[in-house]
């Protein structure tokens, strides 16, 4: 009889490999964050509207929800060291590409190339990793790896905050580059090409629908308040992304090779969980791009302050890891994930209270409670949605749970930005803070309509 393998410590040869994953992760962790807070500085420097800058934060996240499902077909192809390589130079050169825009437009066709690069990054590390570190070091190898990830949207706001305080908002982008070159040159000595003997064709008309359905909706709901476009050309793009969807499931459902086939959807589980996971993030997703443009266009506040007010959020998040497996082993998926999505749009329309007035230790205790639920949300949807799929469905499976996370991004980025412009525009300028507020408690409202989806778990559900 088999032993189980034990958990062991990670070995030095590996170490450099994890080194060079994290170094990726860390990148991307930093870069969906950093932003955030600099904003209204880069509105400033660009002769924007920063109500209307919401599309950086879209057109990065979109270009890394659309080149997901590329991920694994690419390592497999042409290598894991060669596909990864390729992602570090591609997030490098973008990188500089955004330090040196001189205009919106041109920052967003390199946020774009970024998020190209920013979406092969994290799941070509992970594969890299599971390809070459033995299963009994896999355990310390995710874990120093998730570190990474942890600090980079932990830093993330406050640093933003405090470069474009004390130089210009370039420079969020240019940071980058060294981190990228040491990438560069871990590459080649710690990470094997390995490749797979048989690649299935590629899916392309089944990437094209899927691009066309992310790009439709998101820019669509994007665009709606953009007084350069009529309401028809939103529409229209909200119809050309539907439409996509659809002619996707049915290509799905038919085609042997697609992207993701449609058998994926027959487990109830999975189903439950994808479509709880769209919704429920739309409103958690957006409350790091919305809070701190609130605190500095309607409240006042300084940039890097705004950052360090971010921080209790990722604290939050980091304090709830350890009671989230006890919590669930306790309740079950299906009594947590009601009352968790019931707390957190409570909690998200909650912030529609505070003011500029708001004593500090109060925001930071609302952030930190923010943080706990956020992350108990996410980590129990995700875990529920994976946790019965059959091995051969589980990559697949983590693919398009992957890609659904960054489009419901996405598109709560442009909802929540699409309603603060809508709501200032029919309130008045001078009524900016109840436009916010009003925003708020839309999102909060899309939450707790959201627990009804999770209803449908089966009451018997193990966990």
């Amino acid at each position: 009889m088999n032993a189980t393998p034990t958990h062991q410590a990670l070995q030095p040869e590996f170490r450099l490999l994890v080194l060079l994953v994290s170094i990726g992760f860390f990148m991307q962790g930093l870069d969906t964050t950093i932003v955030n807070t600099a904003i209204p500085a880069m509105a400033r420097s660009l002769g924007e509207d920063p109500l209307q800058m919401h599309s950086v934060v879209v057109a990065y996240v979109l270009s890394v929800a659309a080149c997901i499902p590329l991920s694994g077909w690419l390592a497999d192809r042409f290598g894991v060291r060669n596909t990864y390589f390729a992602a570090i130079i591609i997030f490098t050169l973008a990188s500089l590409g955004c330090g040196y825009a001189e205009s919106l437009n041109e920052l967003l066709v390199y946020r774009v190339i970024q998020g190209i690069g920013g979406a092969l990054l994290l799941p070509i590390g992970r594969l890299a990793m599971l390809k070459v570190i033995p299963r009994t070091q896999f355990l310390a190898a995710m874990s120093l790896m998730s570190l990474a990830g942890l600090i980079g949207p932990l830093i993330g706001p406050t640093l933003g905050g405090w470069i474009v305080e004390v130089t210009t908002w370039h420079w969020i982008f240019l940071i980058n580059i060294p981190m990228g070159l040491l990438g560069v040159l871990i590459t080649f000595k710690a990470m094997p090409n390995v490749t797979e003997p048989t690649v299935p064709t590629f899916d392309y008309v089944g990437i094209i629908l899927l691009v066309l359905a992310m790009v439709g909706l998101s820019l669509g709901i994007e665009n709606f308040a953009n007084p350069q476009h009529s309401i028809w050309w939103s529409i229209g793009l909200i119809i050309i992304g539907f439409l996509a969807s659809l002619i996707y499931a049915y290509h799905s459902h038919t085609h042997k090779n697609a992207l993701f086939r449609s058998k994926l959807f027959k487990n109830r589980i999975y189903a439950v969980g994808i479509i709880g996971n769209f919704f429920a993030r739309l409103g958690g997703n957006a409350l790091p791009f919305l809070l701190p443009l609130m605190l500095q266009i309607a409240f006042g506040f300084e940039p890097f302050i705004t950052g360090l007010l971010m921080i209790p959020t990722v604290l939050g998040s980091l304090a709830s890891k350890p009671i989230i497996r006890p919590i669930i082993q306790k309740f079950g998926y299906r009594k947590v994930l009601i009352i968790n999505t019931l707390l957190v749009g409570a909690c998200i329309a909650s912030f529609a209270l505070t003011s500029a007035d708001t004593p500090i230790w109060l925001r930071a205790i609302h952030f930190f409670i923010f943080g706990v639920l956020n992350s108990l949300q996410f980590v129990s949807m995700n875990t529920l949605t994976l946790k019965d799929l059959p091995q051969q469905d589980a990559s697949s499976g983590n693919s398009f749970l992957s890609m659904i996370m960054m489009v419901s991004m996405s598109i709560g980025v442009a909802l929540a930005g699409t309603l603060v412009n809508v709501f200032t525009a029919y309130l008045g300028a001078e009524n900016t803070t109840t436009a916010f507020h009003i925003t708020l408690l839309v999102l909060g409202s899309i939450n707790i309509i959201t627990a009804a989806i999770f209803w449908q778990i089966p009451k018997n559900t193990p966990v």
